[in-house]
C-alpha cells in the first residue's frame, strides 16, 4: 500500500521522514517507552534511522504494518507514534492491532486518543477491519487510559501474553468495533445474548 497521511483537528499523522530522526531518537530516550514497547534499549540514532528508512517503509510496502509519526498541525512537533498491524489471516480475518507511544512532554493532552480514533476510522474504512485490538502490559495505566478515551472496550487480562526483556508478562486487552464509532461493518455482528 502507498503510505498515506491522516489529519485531525489538531494533528497530522504522516509517515516518518529522514528529517524526523533526531526527534524520534530524543523521544525514545524516555525509559517508559522502552519499558512498555519493543523499541531497542538503549535507543541509538542508528535505531531511529533504520526504523524510518527500513522498518516503516517495509510495513507499508508489504501491507503488514502501517506506521505514522503523530505531529501537531500548528508547530509540526512530534507527539508520538501510531501503528496498525494486520493480524494473521485467515484465522483473524479483517482484524488489526493498534499500537502507540506518546512523547513524554506531550502526555496528558489527548493527542494519542485523538490520533487513535482517526487511525481506527481509516482501518475500518480503508482496510475493511471489523475488529481492532489493543494490548498493553497489565499495569500500563497510561496506555489503558488512551484506549478507553479512544472508545475501546476492555475485555480482560491475558496471562503471559507479552514477552519482554526475557520474561513473559500479563496483558490487558481491549477491542474497538466499527459500530463503536457509528460506522458500518461488512459482516454483521451477533453478540452472545448472555454477555455482560
Amino acid at each position: 500500500m502507498e503510505p498515506t497521511s491522516l489529519t485531525t483537528e489538531r494533528l497530522l499523522l504522516r509517515p516518518f521522514t529522514a528529517s524526523d530522526a533526531a526527534a524520534l531518537h530524543a523521544a525514545c530516550q524516555d525509559p517508559d517507552i522502552a519499558r512498555y514497547t519493543s523499541v531497542p534499549s538503549p535507543y541509538a540514532p542508528e535505531d531511529a534511522r533504520a526504523f524510518i528508512g527500513e522498518t516503516c517503509p517495509a510495513g507499508w510496502r508489504d501491507d503488514t504494518v502501517y506506521t505514522w509519526g503523530v505531529f501537531t498541525r500548528e508547530e509540526g512537533r512530534l507527539t508520538g507514534s501510531m501503528s496498525l498491524a494486520r493480524l494473521p489471516q485467515p484465522s483473524r480475518e479483517h482484524q488489526a492491532e493498534l499500537g502507540y507511544w506518546t512523547a513524554k512532554e506531550q502526555r496528558g493532552r489527548g493527542y494519542t486518543a485523538e490520533a487513535a480514533r482517526e487511525a481506527a476510522r481509516w482501518a475500518f474504512g480503508r482496510l475493511g477491519v471489523e475488529r481492532l485490538e489493543w494490548y498493553a502490559e497489565a499495569g500500563n495505566e497510561g496506555s489503558r487510559a488512551v484506549a478507553l478515551k479512544a472508545g475501546f472496550t476492555m475485555e480482560g487480562t491475558l496471562r503471559s501474553k507479552i514477552a519482554h526483556a526475557g520474561t513473559r508478562r500479563d496483558a490487558w486487552v481491549g477491542a474497538l468495533l466499527p459500530s463503536d464509532l457509528g460506522l458500518p461493518s461488512a459482516a454483521p455482528y451477533l453478540p452472545f445474548p448472555g454477555r455482560d
